[in-house]
């Protein structure tokens, strides 16, 4: 029997280590899935509302509870409490180590009182009770580099004190990262959050851009693209330096508006830079084409007989045929246009290979964002519901159909043509082995989330990447932000944000993952009563402190900002208020206002962007804007102070990633430079 849990034991750990990484933090379940409701109450383990356990893992654990064989009430309670842990909302984070997997969760190991430590607590009264397959056991030797005798079951036939036995189960909480006291977790509150009292911008370029993606070489370089299909190559201005940014339209990095259909819906839609682009000289742009005018704009329909779908039974678009208009994500490349990539100025005008092809059955609601993932470095393409109102064939819940979802696909791996075509894939690529489908059959494997109605412009926030943060477009009444996780449903289209959209009562048993922000159409369009979201980007750049660590996003329409705060830290629940905004006196560029308002004239946001710096830029139909000082528009935040303007960031090193300072090598460095001109 030992032998047949050490081997499960094992394998569970291998499976959480595949999954972790030392940043994993809200709630989130030890396989990356977001919790759910169960279905039915957990027996076992004392859990409730959301959670990573159904009743059958529920089960689980109490028949390894049982098979442990413990006798003392105390030491047996303790022990159950540490398994159900597996069961809590914030499991990710309780099991993660930096240094490898977790046969059970950081126990809290107070350094101030040895009273307030669980994991003082748990060796007291376990020490010396016999625990049938100890889950405290070594996995293979002790620290003195003896074998352990598999008979072994006491706590000090393991470990020779309490101190070894808190070095090895032991942590603390801290603002990024908790640890388990026996109970299920509970954040404190953080201080009154104050909100800001308003966001300054600048003007530092005209033009209307739809995507803004900083160099990966950590400069203070950017790419900007355009609807038609061009891409640019700029330099951001330093801050308070009084200069506009000079971009020259008549020199693009690419054109692709040969290859690019170009309407009020379509376009390029998205462009991403390889991690390692200093490196490989990598690039993607996703786009639309119309095969009707390009021999090479050829791929499946997403209406087929797989999800149920006859194109044939589909009434025209504005009088065009289903899928004649495609949505593309295309590889290019510098390569060879310069001594190395980071250099380049120019990149080739041909492509590489189509990465993704698919037909859209209608003419509306295609996303088309692309980004990689900052820790997998895998691709994620959003893709919208197809564009049928209220979602009529179902798309963005049928787990057969890619439309309405958030897809993960690996770009470096990439198999042969007849493999591709054996596993039926829409394009050159392969699929990572932990997307959703490993535990859900149903599912497509390209699919890492589903039920979006329309995501417009996702992001991971720079210091805690598992938050990947998505607007989602809704249909008449409601925009929402979504938290995306592993195999997530947001409920389109039974659900419009929180409000039920359908009613079926076949997907009576659904649990979707509600937004976490959002806002009612008539709640700032009276008007009219539309409204569409743009989202943008958890703020972490030291321009404006009082906006630091908040989630600024905006609306199509150009009236209305918002900055959310999470309150507690990590817990993912956020309070938002409309921030008003302004354009400083002194910007580079005059902003115009809006005819009898004070607010300047944006006309429509397209897209937020952040440049190295993290300093967060608004891209809208009458230029590029850029979040200044709140000083410069008279707006107070007590937590600015005087400074000059910063040099650009340092360039990033091999592997793409920004680099940052280390304190004792400059320290070393500057030594060094004073000895040498003493010397001299």
């Amino acid at each position: 029997m030992n032998n047949h849990f050490n081997l499960l034991f094992s394998f569970i750990c291998l499976l959480l280590y595949s999954f972790f990484n030392p940043s994993s933090s809200l709630p989130l379940c030890t396989d990356l899935r977001a919790p759910a409701i169960p279905q039915k109450p957990l027996a076992f383990c004392p859990y409730n509302g959301r959670v990573c356990c159904d009743s059958s893992k529920d089960l689980q654990l109490q028949k390894l509870f049982e098979g442990m064989n413990i006798t003392d009430t105390a030491c047996s309670s303790a022990v159950k409490s540490i398994l159900c842990s597996t069961c809590d909302q914030f499991s990710a984070e309780l099991f993660k180590v930096k240094s490898g997997p977790r046969p059970v969760p950081v126990l809290c190991n107070s350094t101030a009182t040895s009273e307030n430590s669980f994991c003082s607590s748990v060796w007291d009264t376990c020490q010396n009770i016999p625990i049938t397959n100890s889950p405290f056991a070594p996995s293979l030797k002790t620290k003195a580099g003896e074998s352990q005798n598999s008979n072994s079951s006491l706590l000090t036939d393991f470990w020779q004190s309490k101190t070894d036995f808190c070095e090895a189960f032991g942590g603390n909480s801290d603002k990024d990262s908790l640890c388990f006291n026996g109970k299920q977790v509970s954040l404190k509150k953080n201080e009154t959050l104050q909100p800001p009292n308003g966001m300054c911008l600048e003007k530092i370029a005209d033009g209307a851009y739809l995507n803004m993606v900083p160099h990966p070489d950590g400069s203070n370089r950017v790419f900007f693209s355009n609807q038609p299909g061009k891409i640019w190559l700029a330099t951001i201005p330093e801050q308070d330096s009084g200069e506009a940014m000079e971009l020259d339209e008549s020199s693009p990095f690419a054109d692709l508006t040969d290859d690019v259909y170009l309407d009020a819906r379509f376009g390029m839609m998205g462009m991403a830079f390889h991690p390692n682009f200093d490196k490989n000289g990598r690039f993607f742009a996703s786009f639309n084409c119309d095969k009707a005018k390009s021999p090479r704009c050829a791929g499946r329909c997403a209406c087929n007989s797989d999800v149920g779908c006859d194109p044939s039974k589909i009434n025209s678009d504005d009088n065009k045929q289903p899928c004649q208009y495609h949505t593309v994500v295309a590889e290019f490349s510098v390569n060879g246009t310069a001594p190395n990539p980071s250099k380049a100025e120019k990149a080739k005008p041909s492509e590489v290979r189509r990465i993704f092809t698919m037909g859209l059955p209608f003419t509306a609601n295609h996303g088309g964002q692309i980004l990689f993932g900052p820790e997998d470095g895998y691709l994620y393409i959003m893709m919208g519901d197809g564009g049928s109102k209220g979602d009529s064939f179902n798309f963005a819940q049928n787990k057969k159909s890619l439309l309405g979802k958030i897809m993960r696909v690996d770009i470096d791996n990439i198999p042969s043509q007849e493999e591709i075509s054996d596993l039926g894939h829409w394009g050159n690529y392969s699929v990572p082995r932990d997307n959703p489908y490993s535990q859900d059959k149903d599912l497509q494997p390209e699919i890492w989330a589903l039920g979006l109605r329309d995501p417009w412009r996702c992001s991971f926030d720079s210091e805690r990447p598992s938050y990947f943060i998505c607007a989602d477009v809704g249909q008449d009444q409601y925009e929402e932000v979504d938290i995306i996780t592993r195999g997530g449903n947001y409920g389109w289209s039974m659900y419009e944000g929180p409000f039920r959209f359908k009613n079926a009562s076949a997907d009576d048993s659904m649990d979707p993952i509600f937004p976490v922000l959002g806002y009612n159409h008539s709640d700032i369009n009276k008007e009219v009563g539309s409204a569409a979201i743009s989202g943008g980007y958890v703020y972490r750049s030291k321009t404006d402190p009082c906006i630091y660590g908040s989630y600024l996003y905006g609306d199509l329409y150009a009236k209305n900002f918002w900055a959310a705060q999470e309150n507690p830290y990590n817990s993912g629940n956020f309070t938002t208020r409309g921030i008003p905004f302004s354009c400083a006196h002194d910007s580079p560029l005059n902003c115009s206002s809006v005819p009898n308002s004070p607010l300047p004239a944006l006309g429509y946001i397209f897209s937020f962007g952040q440049d190295n710096r993290k300093d967060t830029h608004v891209l809208t139909s009458t230029g590029i804007y850029r979040v200044v000082r709140p000083s410069r528009c008279n707006y107070t935040c007590s937590k600015e102070t005087v400074r000059a303007a910063e040099s650009p960031g340092p360039s990033a090193p091999s592997d793409g990633h920004i680099a940052k300072p280390d304190f004792c090598l400059v320290l070393v460095l500057y030594c060094l430079l004073h000895l040498t001109s003493f010397i001299l």
